[in-house]
Formats: structure tokens, sequence, C-alpha cells
């Protein structure tokens, strides 16, 4: 795994804690706060209901990946790659084994960076859904406490 894909998984486990911990609320006409503790227990599930998010829940897997070699690349890059450059190194300078060599290199370092740009924007997108299903539970959950009396920011 490469830096970037360890950067992007840190800030969705970061992203993926309590949404409620960013909004401040603050009992507007004079609320209890034993009141309060229910009124956004209350919301906390009603906003639940609403979006389909649950904050205290991990977000679900990423999708899977094409199955790789255990050096990353596609099964069968190697030889796909090993059999053009047989034929370029016959056909360039009677070379074939050379070529063969060089091709399944190029064809294996090429499927590899494939295959993590693949994952890289797997795990991109599913860090930008996440990202819209907090921000939807949020308004879910302040429209609730805001109807119910209380400041929310």
């Amino acid at each position: 795994m490469n830096v970037p894909a360890i950067c992007v998984i840190a800030v969705s486990a970061m992203l993926a804690g309590p949404v409620a911990a960013q909004q401040f609320v603050y009992p507007a006409k004079g609320q209890t706060p034993e009141k309060q503790k229910s009124d956004e227990a209350a919301c906390h599930k009603w906003a639940i209901q609403q979006t389909g998010f649950d904050p205290a829940k991990p977000p679900p897997p990423a999708p899977a990946q094409p199955a790789t070699t255990a050096t990353g690349s596609t099964p069968g890059a190697g030889a796909r790659g090993a059999l053009r450059g047989a034929v370029v190194g016959e056909v360039v300078g009677g070379e074939a084994g050379a070529g063969a060599a060089a091709g399944a290199v190029a064809a294996r370092s090429q499927s590899r960076r494939q295959n993590a740009a693949a994952a890289q924007s797997a795990q991109a997108q599913q860090s930008a859904g996440t990202q819209q299903q907090q921000a939807g539970f949020a308004k879910a959950r302040a429209a609730c406490l805001e109807g119910k009396g209380y400041t929310v920011k």
C-alpha cells in the first residue's frame, strides 16, 4: 500500500467519527440538561431514520478490487508483456529473449501502477460518499434540534 492510499484511509477514519461532536447545541428555551440529553438522543435516532446513516457505525468496506499477484500486478500481465516484447525484439533486432524479458518487466510495472490507481480512486469515492452522508446526518439532526427549541451551530 502506498503513502497516498494510507493518507486517504487515515482521513476517512477521522471523518467517520461522531458528527454530533462537530455541532454545538445551546438550550435556547432554558431546557434542563436532562431534557437536552433526551432531545439530543431522540434527534440522533430520528436523523439516522431520515438519512440511513449512523455515525457510530463504520462505513462499509471498499468494493473488492480485481485479483492481483503478490507483487500487485494483474495475473498474466507479465506473460502478455513477454509475448509482446518477444515479437518486438525479434522484429527489431533478432533478440526475442531480451525483448520478452523487457516486455514482461514493463507490463508488470504498468499493471501495478494501474491497480494502485484504481484502488486509490475507489477509496477516494468511498470517502466522498461517507462525507456526504455525514453532512446529511448533521443537517437532519440540527433540523430536529432546532425544531425542539435549541440553537445549533
